[in-house]
């Protein structure tokens, strides 16, 4: 089977309604990053010093070195940034997540305390703040396991989400198949969480940010004064809200680091956000346990039979028939590059289609012949497929006079006559009249334009029964 794993589709052109508590408009999570003594550092067991996200341009790693500059700038997010943001918060009335490094918790106390004290939630951001790109999945999962237990110990209580950062590909699932989170959130892949499946268990994942994030200070493109930070926040703030007003309400969530927006001219922005946006009604600045208890009591998960997923037999047993009497489509179809993107009716119409135009003329032609005549014999006899059969009743093909029976016996013989196949035509869009209004236009096409008209047609009513079957 070639699977591809990637879902570009997500929810689609019609999210759900967040349904936020209290009718909000906007859910706001603000979220901190206490990396303060987990970065890397010879001092930790690392073989260098860090070199990200942090003031100094272009800074690399020092092999086998302390980097006092840099260790500074850590220090200064620890003694003075945190403070700054603490008290704009708690003065504010305003929650906050913390992404928290497990050694970097263990080794600032005072500031663990008055979290706690702040009611503020704390969730995991992996043991240390290390890359894990090239971890193996088995080291992985052993760091994972540490920094279960290390958080528990350092705040007395297991995390209830997760956040790695600077992640593997295997992060999000092994951080799934522990079971033990409320959430995750080491994707950027929608304003909305979601649920996704690893094996039987349904994790919920909260998407996080890269853009509204304060991060930007640090790389480039980015961020240079406060004010620029205040007018991003604000202008995705615009944009969401006024969805939000029009019933499609979403999440913005941003990324904040206490050694950068804890400095005081990029504070300055954050401060001035977060006066604008109390200005406003329907505003709801939860903590991420709280968008996933409200996720999982609102909008629980709902498994459902995925394509992509199916035993090539499962697949022709559900799929055989929707082109009509030519399960070949259908098993062509299978043997494509499918995903999450054909879990949907739009998604597998478009790769039986491919399969059926990628046929030869000869192949074609037979689902063409396949196909019944509208309003004729078999009908009559009661021996159409039952796709067929309902697909004709919904233009009331099947309640004809016997003058309108004998019309379309008369045009049937005469298209097939002159094309060589049956007249075809998606009835779901018509009724009896443009039907035969169709039917008498079409007659008269050269036959390649007529062929090429049919298989379009015949696409369209593939399209029709699978919107019956998938979302």
């Amino acid at each position: 089977m070639n699977r591809y794993p990637r879902d570009f589709r997500g929810y689609g052109a019609e999210p759900p309604d967040a349904r936020w508590p209290g009718g909000a408009k906007i859910a706001i999570s603000l979220v901190l990053n206490y990396e303060e003594g987990g970065e890397n550092n010879i001092l930790h067991g690392d073989g260098q010093s860090e070199a990200f996200l942090s003031d100094i341009a272009g800074a690399q790693p020092w092999p086998g070195q302390r980097h006092w500059n840099m260790e500074s700038i850590y220090d200064y997010g620890a003694r003075a940034g945190f403070w700054r943001l603490h008290r704009l918060f708690t003065s504010r009335g305003v929650p906050v997540t913390i992404y928290g490094v497990a050694s970097a918790l263990a080794r600032n106390p005072e500031q663990l305390a008055a979290m706690q004290q702040a009611g503020w939630e704390i969730a995991s951001h992996g043991l240390k703040w290390v890359e894990h790109r090239d971890m193996d999945a088995a080291e992985e999962a052993r760091q994972i396991t540490e920094a279960f237990r290390l958080h528990e110990e350092v705040t007395g209580q297991p995390p209830s989400g997760w956040y790695t950062g600077r992640c593997s590909i295997n992060t999000v699932r092994l951080t799934a198949e522990t079971r033990k989170l409320e959430w995750i959130s080491d994707t950027y892949d929608d304003d909305l969480p979601y649920w996704a499946e690893f094996g039987d268990h349904d994790q919920l994942v909260i998407p996080y940010t890269l853009e509204a994030n304060d991060m930007r200070f640090a790389t480039a493109p980015g961020y240079i004064t406060g004010e620029q930070f205040f007018t991003y926040l604000k202008d995705t703030f615009d944009v969401l809200y006024a969805e939000g007003a029009a019933g499609r309400a979403k999440m913005f969530s941003i990324g904040l680091h206490n050694r950068l927006i804890g400095r005081p001219g990029k504070f300055a922005g954050l401060q001035k956000f977060i006066d604008y946006v109390q200005g406003h009604a329907g505003v709801w600045f939860p903590r991420r346990s709280d968008i996933a208890q409200h996720w999982r009591a609102t909008h629980p998960p709902k498994r459902s039979e995925r394509p992509s997923q199916m035993s090539e037999a499962r697949f022709l047993q559900r799929f055989g028939g929707i082109y009509e009497h030519s399960p070949w489509v259908a098993q062509r179809a299978f043997g494509l590059e499918l995903g999450p993107a054909h879990d949907s009716a739009a998604g597998l119409a478009n790769a039986m289609a491919r399969a059926f135009r990628s046929a030869s003329a000869e192949e074609r032609l037979a689902v063409l012949r396949a196909h019944p005549d509208l309003a004729g014999k078999l009908a009559a006899a009661k021996r159409l497929t039952a796709e067929s059969t309902s697909e004709q009743a919904s233009a009331a093909l099947d309640a004809l006079s016997d003058d309108e029976r004998a019309t379309f016996t008369r045009l049937n013989e005469a298209y097939t006559s002159r094309h060589g196949f049956p007249f075809i035509i998606a009835v779901r869009d018509h009724d009896k009249a443009s039907v035969l209004a169709a039917f008498e236009q079409r007659i008269a096409q050269d036959s390649a334009l007529e062929f090429a008209t049919a298989c379009a047609q015949v696409e369209r009513i593939a399209g029709l029964r699978l919107k019956d079957i998938l979302p």
